[in-house]
């Protein structure tokens, strides 16, 4: 394709990314008060939450390898098919079973992976970093879009051609410094996935939020992310090493945990946001550009459905943890332990270095 062409191609999955996000946060802000007015309590929501956390773990890889076998334009149409389903569901959730049914969808609902599929296909190496920190531009603006909605909406009212080939993604985790990138992304991205899954019930009955307000904080996260995809992590991949500012963020969410553990009110968190987005979005926009770089350009699918799979074990994982650690410890558990796991995350980076970007095979 001539360049002018791949951009516009660009451009548009830009478009379809944000929409898609937009969605997602409108539902995001929509479940837990609906929860709540079925009689869900903060358990029953934590195994609500694990089973999407499930679904999309076990969707994730094989979404990845569904787009190197067909393509990623049928892998957005599958995607954007799925979100049509799981949003006519949720229109007629009316019952606990059928608002557990209406996430089943979701195990091939991954457009925003899909969106980065397609940058990193059409982006060159050097620029790569940059171009996805832009896609998470329109991650903030649908965070923003579909938060604020969201809040208004509550208050009124086998073989090599196959898709899952378990050979296929062990193979890509052999590739010099892949193991070692997507541990990091694991372990250290475990605290944040916690308190994110757990953000709701926090923001409802630690905040003491109504849903309106919580629209207007999730937007407020929303223009924070935008303005650090979109005018500032592109400034800093032009002028300092992918591993260099992995460690950053690494470190600046130690930091961050340690604020956590001491925030008294919403207006602390306000301010933790800004740090707290900023370590969030250079290290995920950081590791995907990493390895996808360390793989052939035919295994960036499967490659970003395993960096997408990890956040869906998050969510697996994190509603259990979170809730046992909001119960018996309370919030400041949270961030303790987010301090303390990216301290020695942070450690080992330091200790190790950082490696030399390899060329792709």
């Amino acid at each position: 394709m001539e360049p002018a062409a791949k951009q516009k191609v660009i451009y548009i999955t830009y478009l379809i990314a944000a929409l898609d996000i937009t969605w997602l946060f409108l539902q995001f802000s929509i479940t837990p008060y609906l929860a709540r007015r079925l009689g869900f309590d903060t358990i029953w929501f934590g195994y609500l939450q694990t089973t999407v956390g499930v679904i999309q773990l076990l969707g994730g890889p094989i979404y990845g390898r569904f787009a190197d076998v067909f393509g990623a334009r049928a892998a957005l149409s599958v995607s954007c098919l799925a979100s049509v389903v799981y949003f006519l569901l949720l229109a007629v959730a009316d019952n606990t079973f059928m608002l557990f049914v209406h996430k089943l969808p979701a195990v091939f609902m991954h457009a925003l992976p899909g969106a980065q599929m397609v940058v990193a296909d059409l982006s060159e190496n050097e620029k790569r970093a940059d171009a996805l920190g832009k896609l998470g531009l329109c991650f903030g603006i649908g965070m923003i879009a579909g938060s604020s909605l969201g809040g208004t909406l509550s208050t009124q009212k086998g073989s090599s051609n196959s898709v899952f080939n378990l050979g296929e993604i062990t193979r890509l985790m052999k590739f010099p410094g892949v193991a070692k990138t997507f541990t990091v992304k694991i372990i250290s991205g475990l605290p944040a996935g916690i308190f994110q899954v757990m953000f709701s019930i926090i923001a409802i009955n630690f905040f003491q939020l109504k849903a309106e307000q919580n629209g207007y904080l999730m937007a407020y996260f929303g223009i924070v992310q935008m303005v650090i995809q979109g005018a500032v992590i592109g400034r800093l991949t032009s002028r300092f090493s992918e591993s260099s500012l992995m460690l950053l963020s690494v470190g600046i969410s130690s930091l961050v945990g340690l604020a956590q553990a001491m925030m008294t009110n919403v207006f602390h968190f306000c301010l933790i946001v800004i740090p707290m987005m900023f370590s969030l979005s250079v290290f995920n926009v950081i590791t995907d550009s990493m390895l996808t770089k360390s793989v052939s350009p035919s295994d960036t699918g499967t490659m970003l459905g395993l960096c997408a799979s990890v956040q869906s074990l998050l969510r697996t994982v994190g509603p259990t943890i979170g809730g046992f650690l909001y119960e018996a410890y309370g919030v400041p558990s949270f961030g303790y332990i987010q301090c303390i796991i990216n301290a020695a995350v942070f450690s080992f980076l330091l200790t190790t270095g950082g490696r030399s970007q390899p060329n792709r095979p």
